[in-house]
């Protein structure tokens, strides 16, 4: 009889301590799950060391290369790259859909930090998000003095390319020649629509298009919508 109480007392102490040992264990899982919506304002930020637009470039490239080398998992890394360059875009469905598709909580609403669902850290640096506000301007802020990258050789056919532009979320129609530069519809476009092409980036499938690159180039599909983000200073050119 007493051996029979002993052994119920000792096991209802072990399936008390298990449930206390399950409720710590959850209570500190839901903590670094907790997620937020993505939120939809671009960080503004000053750099240290003012940085040219090819030094900002190297260093995001160098971030990515290296970051999962460290610490994470790679398609959780690739997934936040994705989303970083949707964010830039001023693109936060695409950034929120990435995220969500890749199970990533943001605790706080940013990609500064953000948990996986196995709960480990990824933490993504501000210089990856967006433009610092002190950026090195080339040319003392003046287009290019180099007229054979201002247009096309003229002998392309005429399309019209379809622009969203973060300055108004908005979508303008802009007719360029095949031929055209990219920095070439960024004129026809200050034309077009008064933005200064020093404060243009133009982005297609996550990607950011250099000044160099011709419409021909980006094979560009019908439909398809380039992403300008206008920035508030004046950048220098992408030259790349």
């Amino acid at each position: 009889m007493g051996g029979c109480l002993g052994r119920n007392r000792e096991r209802e102490r072990n399936a008390s301590a298990s449930s206390e040992s399950v409720s710590r264990a959850n209570s500190g899982t839901s903590g670094t799950r907790k997620n937020h919506p993505l939120c939809h304002e671009v960080i503004r930020w000053k750099s240290d060391i003012p940085l040219t637009d090819g030094q900002l470039r190297s260093k995001r490239d160098e971030f990515w290369d290296t970051a999962p080398a460290f610490d994470g998992r790679k398609e959780i890394w690739d997934a936040l790259r994705a989303a970083a360059t949707a964010y830039e875009a001023c693109d936060f469905q695409l950034a929120q859909a990435i995220l969500d598709g890749a199970n990533v909580s943001v605790p706080n609403g940013f990609l500064t930090e953000c948990y996986d669902e196995l709960g480990s850290r990824y933490q993504v640096p501000v210089y990856c998000l967006s433009y610092p506000i002190n950026i090195v301007k080339d040319f003392n802020g003046r287009e290019s003095p180099d007229s054979s990258e201002n247009a096309g050789d003229g002998d392309g056919c005429e399309v019209v390319l379809k622009l969203r532009l973060s300055s108004t979320c908005c979508d303008v129609k802009l007719p360029v020649l095949s031929s055209d530069t990219i920095f070439a519809c960024k004129r026809k476009l200050k034309a077009q629509e008064g933005i200064e092409v020093s404060r243009q980036r133009w982005y297609f499938g996550g990607k950011l298009l250099g000044d160099k690159l011709r419409i021909d180039e980006v094979k560009i599909q019908s439909g398809y919508i380039i992403q300008v983000i206008v920035n508030q200073e004046e950048l220098c050119r992408v030259d790349s």
